[in-house]
């Protein structure tokens, strides 16, 4: 199935799209990005040139995504989350007689967004920072570092404090920043079972 494109969204030159994509109205979308099949890129969103976004990754409306972000696959961004890539933003040059570019340079950093995570409405979303897979960012949030596997995370700055499964569900809850040791935890919506080790959260397989 081609990619289905709303009459009033722009794309730029050199943009890829995977099949069964769909991009709604007044999309806006530079130059260079790829984005995989089964996409839903939602109303009034912009993505920078350059984005890597993978396979069936839900975009909802009033996202902005700039540019040295990557988005795997069966990921969630809610309305109105925004990425950065520069901690220390200036208009112009230190002498204010001129535009800073806004082409990347060593000030331009990166984010990486983990398969099956989650990001909820109206999250900032910060820079030189990963998004873990199947983490759940709470709406609203502030992330300033990086999130590991299956975090519930909210607040500002968001830290975390429960584990999800990979359906969503909560396992448990923590205080912040403290995974606790446990053995065999089983999401009562899927039987999938986890094992919390060492601050990692790891997920038996073949379940």
């Amino acid at each position: 199935m081609p990619p289905r494109i709303h009459p009033t969204a722009i794309i730029e030159d050199g943009v890829t799209f995977g099949t069964g994509t769909s991009v709604w109205d007044n999309v806006h979308i530079r130059r260079d990005t790829s984005i995989g099949d089964e996409c839903i890129i939602g109303e009034k969103t912009y993505i920078a040139y350059g984005v890597r976004i993978g396979h069936r990754v839900k975009i909802n409306a009033f996202v902005y995504i700039c540019t040295a972000v990557t988005i795997e696959d069966g990921v969630m961004i809610s309305a109105g989350t925004i990425f950065t890539n520069d901690r220390f933003p200036r208009a112009t040059t230190p002498d204010l007689k001129s535009l800073r570019s806004s082409d990347p340079d060593e000030h331009t950093l990166p984010t990486m967004v983990r398969e099956g995570a989650t990001i909820g409405a109206g999250c900032t979303i910060g820079n030189d920072l990963a998004i873990g897979r199947f983490a759940m960012i709470g709406m609203g949030s502030l992330v300033t570092k990086s999130i590991p596997d299956f975090a519930l995370a909210l607040g500002h700055p968001a830290v975390p404090i429960g584990v999800v499964c990979r359906c969503g569900q909560l396992l448990l809850r923590h205080e912040p920043n403290r995974l606790p040791e446990r053995d065999g935890v089983a999401c009562s919506a899927c039987a999938r079972i986890y094992d919390l080790r060492g601050g990692v959260v790891l997920e038996r397989v073949n379940r």
